[in-house]
């Protein structure tokens, strides 16, 4: 029964605004559950991304002096008697390394895995249980 001095509709609104609150709420936690994890995602692919660059200088480096004292080897070596020949080894050697190196970073590319695959599949599993497909 309504007890009197209280409007039965000024009630029905108060239910009304407060589960509308309470689904806001929710989707609140929701939002801020999948944008923490949306910044792990960021965190964990910003430390691989970094951590792939520093071995990829590393190896640069390396390479570069392993390049120059290769070079200057086979030049000496055969300078004297074919000098074309003292040339030409190292351009088809550094041509079929850059070749290698091309296709190396093309598998690493691809291989990766999809940028923020655990946030876009919780968007999905949230979109799936909000909306049921018919």
């Amino acid at each position: 029964m309504v007890s009197p001095g209280k409007n039965p509709g000024a009630q029905g609104a108060e239910r009304f605004f407060g589960s509308l609150k309470a689904l806001a709420a929710a989707f609140l936690a929701i939002a801020q559950t999948r944008l923490e994890l949306f910044s792990a995602e960021l965190e964990e692919e910003w430390i691989r991304l970094v951590a792939i660059l520093r071995w990829v200088l590393a190896a640069l480096f390396c390479a570069a002096l392993g390049v120059v004292f290769a070079t200057l080897f086979v030049v000496f070596a055969l300078w004297s008697t074919h000098p074309l020949l003292a040339l030409g080894i190292p351009a088809v050697l550094f041509f079929l390394a850059g070749v290698l190196a091309w296709r190396v970073v093309d598998a690493k590319v691809k291989s990766k895995p999809r940028l923020f695959a655990a946030s876009l599949a919780e968007l999905e599993k949230d979109r799936e249980t909000l909306i049921p497909r018919p």
